[in-house]
Parts: structure tokens; sequence; C-alpha cells
């Protein structure tokens, strides 16, 4: 892979091989990590992904770990 300027940016174009597996799309946000000297791409969750993971606790909280909006506020 290549760095080329774009803008006022550097940027890299991912061979289709990797798009595919990382299952990326246009408008997908990515993250490089460096991991042991090695870099790894990963992909961000998307906003329907997020949505979909947070529906499965809706009330699913037990009473006692419910906070209370004064109780967080308070000083």
């Amino acid at each position: 892979m290549q760095v080329v300027k774009w803008g006022s940016y550097l940027a890299v174009r991912l061979p289709a091989e990797l798009v595919l597996e990382l299952g990326l799309k246009e408008g997908d946000e990515i993250d490089l990590v460096k991991d042991d000297g090695a870099v790894r791409v990963r992909r961000k969750p998307r906003v329907d992904e997020i949505l979909k993971a947070l529906k499965r606790f809706r009330g699913k909280l037990p009473k006692e770990t419910r906070m209370c909006r004064d109780a967080v506020h308070e000083r």
C-alpha cells in the first residue's frame, strides 16, 4: 500500500481483499492500533450496530443499579 497526499491529509488505499475481510463499507470509520510492534486495522461499530446492542439491555438492569440523576450531580 502506498501513502499519498489527499488535500492536507495523508491517505492509504485499502486492497479490495482487506475491505472484504473487514466487512468495510463506504463511510465506515476504522482505527489503526499498534499491537506488539504490528499495526492492526479495527472497524469502529456502526450506529445501527450500537443501537441494536443497546436495545438488548432495555429494561434488564436491576433496580439497585439504576442511577439517580440527583445523586450523580451531588457535590
